[in-house]
């Protein structure tokens, strides 16, 4: 039985989402499904707008049959350690056969090539982006035009260069990396995105952008969004918003986080993970001016055509959650993830957990009692920062990562 692994964040699950997880299920001719899905905080640096077991029912719901993980070690990242991580996990279950991701060109042909000369990280890469990075350029900028140049030539490397500009086609090209690294034979599927693209905030056709649709939620609740998300979605926005429990924004953590900058000396900020080239000291010196207390404020005193706004929100996701340089050194997540946790699954799912344990080289834990590792340690914190965000939070629900049991369904 063909089993096919996506990597998720369903920030909400909406209409687009559908089509993917369908599509994708065509292409690959799978029977089966396995999610990776981030935790609270994703890769752009943001909370996810609920929480991770009602957007792991939302995959369920929608027809996903195993849900996984991917720990906030790997989940808060820049693409090319966020898609090692996701991909790592699905190569160590044992039982994925294909992978097939969302892409704004639904050519897999092109990012096959990039991948190939950049898997093994060649020194030329490194100085290319080093010079363009010099230059004034971004990271993603930088990192896009040195690496066309050197898997095009004079002829196609502009080609190159703006395919990797764009959000979905860079995630697809560090997936295809990640399975050459792992040396995986997991086969990949692209497939191209339909509707409304990552950046827009108008919806039209019943399919939108995941940033649309948060911005329908915040402006006028779940109900607002109801042409484009599944109706099992929306019973579930419409049960954590009247739980109290949704939405999380930033603006939930702007106190704690302005402890952090404003407790911790400037070198104890350069100690964290994404506080790089002394964005300490601008931090220190900005956070006095700040014309109000908050993220959205902070963010943009910091803007700067050098940093991105993504770089910035995951160096801020990182200070909120104390995370060392140390615990995520490139040397130290290369090593991969040391467990597989289990959000939830239905009955195929739990047949696949059954087969898994033959064929996993992981963990698979269905509660975290019993492991230790500090990467999990950082899950469950960050589930606890996160659940104290919320107007409803309890001391109970900090720490529900410790007793909750996956989401079975249905």
């Amino acid at each position: 039985m063909k089993t096919l692994g996506i990597i998720v964040e369903y920030n909400p699950l909406h209409n687009g989402h559908v089509h993917h997880w369908t599509a994708s299920r065509a292409a690959a001719g799978a029977e089966r499904t396995i999610a990776v899905m981030s935790g609270p905080f994703l890769q752009r640096g943001e909370p996810a707008i609920t929480d991770k077991w009602s957007r792991t029912e939302m995959a369920l719901a929608m027809g996903a049959d195993l849900v996984i993980e991917l720990p906030v070690a790997y989940a808060v990242q820049a693409a090319e350690w966020f898609a090692y991580g996701a991909v790592a996990l699905l190569h160590a279950t044992g039982i994925v056969d294909a992978l097939c991701f969302g892409s704004e060109s639904g050519d897999i042909a092109p990012l096959r090539r990039l991948a190939r000369v950049l898997a093994a990280e060649p020194a030329e890469l490194k100085a290319g982006i080093a010079a363009r990075l010099a230059g004034g350029a971004s990271y993603p900028a930088a990192y896009a035009g040195a690496a066309a140049a050197l898997a095009g030539g004079e002829a196609d490397g502009a080609e190159l260069s703006a395919l990797m500009q764009q959000p979905n086609n860079t995630l697809g090209l560090h997936y295809l990396i990640a399975l050459q690294r792992l040396q995986s034979a997991i086969e990949p599927f692209t497939i191209a995105r339909t509707g409304a693209g990552y950046h827009d905030t108008l919806a039209a056709g019943g399919i939108a952008s995941a940033t649309a649709v948060r911005r329908l939620l915040l402006a006028g609740g779940p109900d607002a969004t109801a042409p484009y998300v599944p109706g099992a979605v929306l019973d579930l926005l419409r049960r954590e918003w009247a739980a109290g429990r949704a939405p999380q924004t930033w603006e939930a953590f702007s106190r704690p986080l302005l402890n952090a900058l404003i407790t911790r000396s400037a070198s104890e900020l350069a100690g964290l993970h994404e506080v790089t080239e002394g964005l300490e000291h601008r931090l220190k010196k900005l956070l006095p001016a700040l014309p109000q207390p908050s993220v959205t404020a902070l963010l943009s005193a910091l803007k700067t055509k050098r940093y991105t706004h993504v770089k910035l929100q995951r160096m801020l996701a990182h200070i909120l959650l104390n995370h060392a340089k140390s615990e995520l050194a490139p040397a130290r997540l290369a090593e991969g993830p040391a467990y597989i946790r289990v959000l939830g699954f239905n009955r195929t799912g739990q047949a696949m957990l059954a087969e898994m344990k033959q064929t996993a080289s992981l963990p698979v834990l269905i509660r975290p009692a019993g492991f230790e590792h500090p990467h999990l340690q950082m899950d469950i914190n960050a589930a606890a920062v996160y659940t104290a965000g919320m107007p409803a939070a309890d001391v109970r629900s900090l720490y529900g990562d410790y007793y909750r049991p996956p989401v079975i369904w249905p």
